[in-house]
């Protein structure tokens, strides 16, 4: 009788061998001529070369179910024990899978626009009202990119800047200052990356998530890097941030142009890189308008009022100065 210790990389093994070892059960059963113990993130496998053999493809093949859906079910290993990959994409579009194993991808046409001028350019803004998905759908991309190993790791970063509160008024230390401004880019990350493997990505610096300001004298390379709601840089910190650009690197940089929470006296960095870039080789750019919004429905009334609100306003100026 041979011994053999299958490790299991990269996935969680809580959700691998299922709620109260149900999956786990099931191969045993499916695998009569072995004796199978596992703990942790360890299996122990006893029995004959040939079954052994059987086995450990069986586990490989999970292994890679797993990390492609964040998932795994019975059919999924009733499908590995007979030689197959399990389920196969219905949609080509489909960018990555959810912690559930739900297709994320792109929903609109312009989401669509965005996904394609990813492929084909180093650099690409993305530029439009809240809700529109800019920011969820450049972190799928990074995050495939990642499991793809196309890259080595994904850096995330935001601008600081206060919306109505004062960082120096907040509690805590400057981690829990910070964090508050990093949040919607922790709830993108969780619904993609299982929390077992995201903290071990986290921790190890494969994932990473800062401020704007952490970015200075840094090269980046071999990495998708995202810089969220860019409106709020100024000309300075939005060069300085494309020029940490390295080898084997994409840019994505997404803002909204109506929500610029900098003092009336600063320029947006986005408005002024947009101007400045425009034309420039390997950059692409994309505007996301209303029709893309995929929150509650209220959202999009909400920016249709606000645009009415605004329009009204500048022709009530305008009549004011004739």
């Amino acid at each position: 009788m041979i011994e053999r210790n299958i490790i299991l990389e990269g996935i969680d093994p809580v959700g691998f061998y299922g709620a109260g070892n149900v999956h786990l059960q099931m191969l045993k059963r499916l695998h009569p001529k072995l004796r199978i113990v596992a703990r942790d993130n360890v299996i122990k496998a006893m029995g004959d070369e040939d079954e052994l053999e059987k086995f450990n493809r069986v586990i490989e093949l999970l292994v890679e179910y797993c990390n492609k859906y964040n998932s795994l079910n019975e059919e999924a290993i009733i499908d590995a024990v007979n030689g197959k990959k399990g389920k196969k994409e219905s949609d080509s579009n489909v960018i990555v899978y959810n912690i559930n194993g739900r297709p994320i991808y792109p929903r609109t046409e312009n989401q669509c626009h965005l996904v394609q001028e990813y492929k084909k350019n180093d650099m690409l803004f993305a530029v439009g009202p809240a809700g529109t998905g800019k920011t969820y759908t450049a972190i799928a991309l990074a995050v495939k990119a990642l499991k793809n190993r196309e890259i080595r790791k994904i850096i995330l970063s935001r601008p600081a800047v206060e919306a109505g509160e004062k960082l120096g008024f907040l509690p805590g230390d400057m981690r829990e200052k910070i964090d508050p401004y990093l949040q919607p880019l922790y709830d993108a990350l969780e619904d993609m990356v299982p929390m077992a493997k995201l903290k071990e990505y986290m921790d190890n610096n494969v994932i990473q998530i800062a401020p704007l300001a952490f970015m200075r004298g840094r090269t980046l390379n071999d990495a998708v890097v995202i810089l969220d709601e860019a409106q709020n840089t100024t000309p300075q910190q939005i060069k300085m941030f494309l020029t940490r650009m390295g080898t084997n690197t994409k840019m994505i940089i997404t803002g909204d142009l109506t929500q610029i929470d900098l003092p009336t006296s600063n320029t947006s960095g986005l408005r002024h890189a947009l101007k400045v870039l425009t034309g420039v080789p390997g950059i692409g750019f994309v505007t996301l308008n209303k029709k893309d919004i995929v929150r509650h429905k209220l959202v999009t009334r909400i920016v249709e009022a606000y645009e009415k609100h605004e329009k009204q306003t500048r022709e009530k100026e305008n009549n004011n100065d004739k």
